[in-house]
């Protein structure tokens, strides 16, 4: 189903989003987290890539697995990297003959070790190339794209950053996932923004359970995303006496305490990133499903 249809139930829900191993050795465990995550009853599964596309082509087969084996919603990832009419029809009309109706679609991250986005084609250099372009050509996919609550690093203003989202929705985008944060205030002043710029779609927020300092600190320097400071240093603290568990423990908690906020404010639902790890989620979940009287 179309992602722009399932959003109209108007029910809280969560949506995860999965990072493929790019050994093909490691994907019986990755689909054995699929397995477990499962039972969230997930409204759609992002299925994502490596920076500068590096595990793009692995793409078409994990959607089309977790569609046709595992009755999941998956919505595919697609960056303008190494885009051109043919490759993009090529990957488009896949997923059509998969069944797959959802695209997320993206400007795409410079290669590893590069600072700097270079476009490959002309014709797609910016999200909003792909969104017009998917709209044209296959107006059955719902397409969803991306919004920063603290603003693209690359964008001059906040304003420019928004009237970058409102041109991606115009083009034809039906949904918008947010980047990572952690102030729950920074996302509802982005909604409420975003409202006031004429954008109308649904802005689902993006949940990040903190699990590995390092880890963070690297994708923090990446896509200009803050952490509150008596978080980042509580986080410093647990890992100073308690190392990765300790961090474990306490992004678990905060994760927890995050969606329970978003969801008493109205937001339509929470998309997690998983990390891959199933147990973390499994526990946030226990909190959503007590929430809607499920098990």
């Amino acid at each position: 189903m179309r992602i722009a249809d399932l959003l109209r139930r108007q029910e809280p829900f969560l949506s995860l989003e999965f990072f493929p191993p790019k050994d093909r050795a490691q994907w019986p465990g990755f689909f054995d987290v699929v397995r477990q995550l499962k039972v969230l009853e997930p409204l759609f599964c992002s299925v994502t890539y490596g920076a500068g596309g590096s595990t793009q082509h692995n793409t078409l087969e994990i959607v089309t697995r977790m569609k046709q084996e595992y009755g999941l919603e998956p919505l595919a990832h697609l960056t303008c990297v190494g885009a051109d009419r043919d490759r993009l029809g090529v990957f488009l009309q896949g997923l059509r003959e998969a069944g797959v109706d959802n695209v997320l679609a993206l400007r795409g991250d410079p290669p590893k070790g590069e600072t700097e986005f270079r476009p490959d084609s002309d014709e797609f250099r910016h999200g909003s190339d792909l969104v017009c372009h998917i709209h044209s050509e296959f107006a059955n996919l719902s397409i969803g794209v991306a919004g920063y609550p603290e603003k693209h690093p690359e964008a001059v203003s906040l304003e420019a950053d928004l009237e970058h989202l409102r041109h991606k929705v115009a083009c034809g985008a039906d949904f918008v996932i947010t980047q990572l944060f952690f102030d729950n205030d920074l996302y509802f002043d982005f909604v409420d923004r975003a409202r006031g710029a004429g954008i109308d779609v649904p802005i689902i927020p993006g949940v990040l359970p903190v699990q590995n300092l390092a880890a963070l600190k690297r994708m923090l320097a990446f896509c200009g995303a803050t952490v509150p400071e008596g978080y980042m240093r509580d986080l410093e603290h647990v890992q100073a006496v308690y190392g990765d568990s300790g961090v474990r423990g306490l992004g678990l908690g905060y994760a927890r305490s995050q969606v329970r906020n978003l969801l008493d404010r109205g937001a339509p639902g929470v998309h997690l990133y998983t990390l891959n790890k199933a147990d973390t989620c499994l526990e946030i979940w226990k909190d959503f499903a007590g929430r809607q009287g499920r098990r």
